[in-house]
C-alpha cells in the first residue's frame, strides 16, 4: 500500500494558498502506518495549555521555525517534539493541498509513513492530552462522516468532519484528512 500510495501523492497536485498578509506558515504530518494489517493514521488531541486550537483534534504539527529549511522539516521536527516519533523513522510519500484556517494559519500538511509499528510514542505532555490511532477504515466508513454546520460572518456552511469514539476531527484537520481520503480513494479505482 505505501508504494501505491505513494504514486497516487506523487500524480496529485496539490494546491497551494496565496500569500496572503497576516498568514503564519506552519505544516502538519499525517502519519501513517500498518497496524495489523491495516493502516493505520496517528493524531492527538492538543491540550488546553497550548496557545491555539486548545482541546482540538489535530495531526502533529505547528509554526515553522526561523530554524527551519522547509516546511516538510518543520512537520518532522513538530512531529518529534509533540509525540516523539524521530524524523528519520517517517519516509514523507507526499504532500496535500495547503489548507488556510480561521486564525490565520496557512497550513501545509505532509504524508508519512511510519517505519515500524508498534513505536515508542513519547507526547509532551505541555501539548498532547492524549494520542489517537485510527484505522484508515474506520474513518472511510459513512457513519463515521458528519457534516458540521458552522455559520462564517453570516453564512452557513457544511465542513466535513470525522467521529471517532468521544471524539470529533473537524476544522481544518477534518478537511487535510478529506484531501488525503480523495487521494487514497484513487488507490480502490486502481485495484
Amino acid at each position: 500500500m505505501k508504494e501505491a500510495l505513494r504514486a497516487a501523492l506523487a500524480a496529485y497536485q496539490p494546491q497551494a494558498a496565496e500569500e496572503q498578509p497576516g498568514l503564519v506558515n506552519a505544516a502538519v504530518l499525517l502519519l501513517l502506518y500498518e497496524r495489523e494489517g491495516h493502516p493505520h493514521v496517528v493524531l492527538q488531541k492538543r491540550t488546553e495549555h497550548v496557545d491555539t486550537h486548545k482541546g482540538q483534534i489535530s495531526f502533529p504539527g505547528g509554526m515553522c521555525d526561523p530554524g527551519d529549511p522547509d516546511l516538510m522539516s518543520t512537520a518532522l521536527r513538530e512531529a518529534h517534539e509533540e509525540i516523539g516519533v524521530h524524523p528519520s523513522d517517517v519516509e514523507v510519500l507526499g504532500r496535500l493541498d495547503d489548507i488556510v484556517t480561521m486564525t490565520n494559519f496557512r497550513v501545509t500538511p505532509f504524508v508519512g509513513w511510519l517505519s515500524r509499528y508498534p513505536y515508542e510514542w513519547h507526547v509532551s505532555d505541555a501539548e498532547v492530552e492524549y494520542l489517537i490511532e485510527v484505522g484508515l477504515d474506520h474513518l472511510r466508513h459513512p457513519e463515521t462522516f458528519i457534516p458540521d454546520r458552522r455559520v462564517v460572518n453570516g453564512r452557513e456552511f457544511v465542513f466535513p468532519s470525522y467521529r471517532f469514539r468521544d471524539d470529533l476531527i473537524w476544522g481544518a484537520t477534518a478537511r487535510m484528512f478529506t484531501n488525503f481520503l480523495d487521494v487514497y480513494t484513487t488507490l480502490d479505482a486502481a485495484d
